[in-house]
């Protein structure tokens, strides 16, 4: 069998070429010129074309082609409208939102969602479509959908209930109601992006998440003014899986929030503090605090993982109120976390005062330098 599965694989291969020019327009359908012969059959017409050749060809060429594909004949497009997953429409600069009307009934299998826009173009009744016909919806981008309502929130939380990847950053509109209820109902949410979302993300918004998206990896709260302690908190609390969160911009976030992760958040790799500068020494040292607890609660069995846990990335640039001895005491405690030259997984741009903290690869590498032997004068 497995063999034959070569086979098969190969002569598919052969015919790629061929078969390509055949349909996009290298041959004319009932015409036996140009026939591409596979397993003792001359293909010579559209309708000829294996199901199994189709879907391969599709997966090779660009989206713009796949919808091209899907018109030829009816077989055709009922073959990638059952097979289609995946689907980006973001080279569609000026008429996604008419685009997404007419193939959203179609392809009622996607899985993947791409909608990302230079300039507005989706409206809230395109989302709608999208729930009412592609419920088997994971991942889907939104970004920079500055048109869309709550209204297409409510749509998703009530056709997308599988949802495990969301962008809707830079999606202004929405607001902290409408994300709450999109929270009640897609409970599978891991990432979520709402970078930009002022009047979204705020910490009501964040309650929701807490109370109901216990699965969440991966959260972009980046340049959202209106989270507070009692938001990040909600999430620390009911989100302990959570791996990647950036605040950057948040500016009323205080320690109280650094501390909540630092004790609720073991998983946590990724944390962004850009310009929260109420954050002081304080959190700094609760996160070296909770990295020895947990480094001390771990089993020997699990030795080898200690170095796998804890912050990789860090970047508290103008978080000016910190102090060289408490960052140099969190570089100690995370190894992971450089400053030296190609790697800066801790970036402090703009905090001048800590300019003498190091990571251990930077220190070894200055005792190497000094241990060689000067030239004679």
């Amino acid at each position: 069998m497995a063999g034959e599965g070569k086979a098969r694989s190969e002569d598919l291969n052969l015919c790629f070429e061929k078969l390509m020019m055949l349909a996009f327009g290298g041959g004319k359908s009932g015409s036996s010129e140009g026939g591409v012969k596979m397993e003792g059959a001359v293909i010579t017409e559209w309708k000829d074309i294996p199901v199994e050749l189709l879907l391969r060809i599709v997966s090779l060429v660009d989206d713009r082609t796949v919808i091209m594909a899907s018109g030829v004949c009816s077989g055709w497009r009922d073959a990638i409208c059952m097979g289609l997953t995946h689907l980006c429409l973001s080279w569609c600069k000026n008429n996604m939102n008419n685009l997404v009307l007419s193939l959203a009934p179609k392809f009622t299998k996607l899985q993947t969602l791409v909608l990302r826009q230079d300039k507005p173009q989706l409206e809230d009744h395109a989302v709608e479509t999208i729930a009412s016909y592609c419920h088997d919806l994971q991942d889907l981008d939104l970004s920079k959908s500055f048109k869309l309502s709550d209204l297409s929130l409510y749509a998703l939380a009530h056709g997308c209930p599988n949802l495990t990847k969301l962008n809707i950053s830079g999606c202004t509109a929405f607001s902290d109601a409408g994300l709450e209820f999109l929270t009640e109902f897609c409970r599978k949410l891991k990432i979520l992006n709402l970078c930009g979302c002022v009047k979204g993300a705020t910490d009501r918004a964040l309650q929701g998440i807490g109370r109901n998206c216990s699965q969440l990896q991966s959260l972009n709260l980046g340049w959202c003014e209106n989270v507070g302690d009692v938001g990040v908190m909600s999430l620390a609390f009911g989100c302990p899986d959570l791996r990647t969160l950036d605040l950057c911009g948040c500016v009323c976030i205080t320690d109280d929030s650094v501390i909540a992760l630092a004790n609720r958040c073991p998983h946590l790799r990724s944390l962004g503090l850009y310009y929260c500068r109420n954050i002081t020494d304080r959190a700094m040292y609760s996160l070296v605090h909770n990295r020895v607890k947990n480094k001390l609660s771990m089993w020997e069995s699990m030795k080898g993982r200690c170095d796998e846990e804890g912050l990789r990335s860090l970047n508290i640039s103008q978080c000016t109120a910190l102090t060289p001895p408490a960052v140099q005491a969190l570089c100690d405690s995370f190894p992971a976390l450089h400053t030296c030259s190609g790697r800066h997984s801790l970036v402090m741009s703009g905090c001048l005062n800590l300019t003498s903290v190091h990571c251990v690869c930077a220190v070894q590498a200055h005792r190497s330098a000094s241990s060689f032997p000067h030239p004679a004068h």
